[in-house]
């Protein structure tokens, strides 16, 4: 049993697809692990103060009620929208989609990608995350950073092989 109904737990983004013109996923990147830790973290401090409200005298009971659900209610709207938030590669463009109740769409085809910068910090190297930035020759763009992606290195190559692929960066073009 679902407790929050698809549109607010899914993306749907095979509804976003150009089927029609032969458009398919190549890769549907989800937000890496470690971007669920502050939201996990603010809803144990969240949990502490529930438990603390059973605790509390009556007069003062309100107040750790009063932060219990507004950490919780913090915490589980930070976990939603890094949920909600999904970058794609397809055999065309790339897109990302993101946002809860508003959905924003930000897409790019692949010939207009000048540059990919992958970024991995020391904890990004650890664990297996690194962000992006892609630059394109429209600098301002919705897919310019896409934050916490994990296995960076093998995503990045995902990338450079569908434009090598699609012919746009020179070199032989490879059909499948």
């Amino acid at each position: 049993m679902a407790v929050l109904p698809r549109f607010l737990t899914d993306p749907d983004i095979g509804r976003h697809l150009l089927r029609d013109e032969g458009e398919v996923i190549v890769d549907e990147v989800r937000k890496h692990w470690v971007a669920y830790v502050v939201p996990a973290l603010v809803a144990a401090a969240g949990a502490l103060f529930l438990w603390l409200f059973l605790l509390a005298p009556v007069g003062i009971a309100w107040l750790p009620l009063l932060l219990a659900t507004v950490l919780l209610a913090w915490a589980g709207w930070r976990a939603l929208g890094a949920n909600m938030d999904r970058f794609v590669v397809t055999n065309m463009r790339v897109f990302r989609v993101k946002g809860v109740l508003a959905r924003s769409q930000a897409t790019m085809p692949l010939g207009r990608i000048l540059d990919i910068t992958v970024v991995k910090p020391m904890t990004g190297r650890i664990l297996g995350y690194g962000h992006f930035t892609f630059e394109s020759a429209a600098q301002d763009q919705g897919l310019r950073d896409i934050r916490y992606v994990g296995r960076p290195d093998d995503r990045d190559l995902a990338i450079q092989r569908v434009v090598q692929r699609s012919g746009l960066r020179g070199g032989p073009r490879v059909v499948n």
